[in-house]
């Protein structure tokens, strides 16, 4: 190997090492739920109530021992022409926070959890039907995962609640250049963005507001330091080696010529 291509060797392992330096994370940037001791025992009630908002997209049905006596209060597209029943329509919650209810009219149900929306229409109900059963599933509950994770998008979610670990879990969790300490969730309020932060790295996230998402939460992951270094140098990083071998290049040539 020739005195150019050594000196040219030396100098690329040298830019290499300093890409790598400003590219690790530590141990503490890293890892979730730091200070947790062995059998420590968190004990905490569940209070995490989903409640409906403007715009959501609800599906309710009501059933009764006759079903007869319940069709006008569930909407149907039509009956086909081989006399099926069509498909039953949902219910979009209104700029006000109303529905419009088959023979009931407006009901207001923005606000209220399904449990507390069942006990209402029961109660309006119970003027037309006997024993009327309710039952009401939200449809568009989605979270959005954006930044450093894996898969960012947005997930459907299945059943009346998700932790943002679980969300984090559908966006197969943070790249390692995700910034833990400081994941922002954005949540809407009838046209009203609150914003809210939460440490993944300590234990205390699990009391955090936000460690129960609500539909239409996004969350996002910022990159950490090492992330946007390398980012940095990668841009620079080509720059930087043919300035360098422009350098070494003429070097080795006043050499030559000594």
């Amino acid at each position: 190997m020739n005195r150019f291509s050594v000196i040219k060797s030396k100098a690329f392992l040298f830019l290499s090492t300093i890409f790598l330096l400003h590219s690790c994370a530590s141990h503490k940037d890293v890892v979730y739920f730091q200070g947790v001791g062995d059998y420590e025992t968190n004990v905490g009630e569940n209070n995490h109530s989903q409640t409906f908002k403007v715009d959501d997209v609800v599906s309710i049905n009501v059933s009764t021992l006759d079903p007869q006596a319940s069709m006008p209060f569930n909407l149907i597209t039509g009956v086909s022409d081989t006399g099926l029943r069509g498909e039953q329509l949902d219910y979009i919650v209104d700029k006000s926070g109303n529905i419009d209810f088959p023979v009931v009219g407006q009901v207001k149900i923005a606000g209220l959890t399904a449990e507390n929306t069942k006990q209402l229409l029961k109660e309006k109900l119970s003027n037309y039907l006997k024993d009327p059963i309710v039952n009401i599933r939200l449809k568009n509950f989605t979270v959005t995962i954006l930044g450093e994770v894996k898969t960012p998008g947005t997930y459907p979610v299945i059943g009346e609640q998700i932790t943002i670990l679980e969300a984090l879990g559908l966006a197969n969790d943070l790249t390692i250049k995700g910034k833990r300490d400081n994941v922002l969730v954005i949540r809407d309020f009838d046209g009203t963005k609150v914003y809210h932060r939460i440490n993944l790295t300590s234990k205390e996230a699990l009391d955090s507001p936000v460690y129960y998402l609500t539909q239409n939460d996004v969350v996002y992951v910022e990159p950490n330091k090492s992330a946007i270094t390398a980012s940095a140098l990668d841009n620079r990083a080509t720059i930087w080696v043919s300035v360098a071998s422009v350098l070494i290049t003429s070097t080795v040539l006043v050499l030559t010529r000594n």
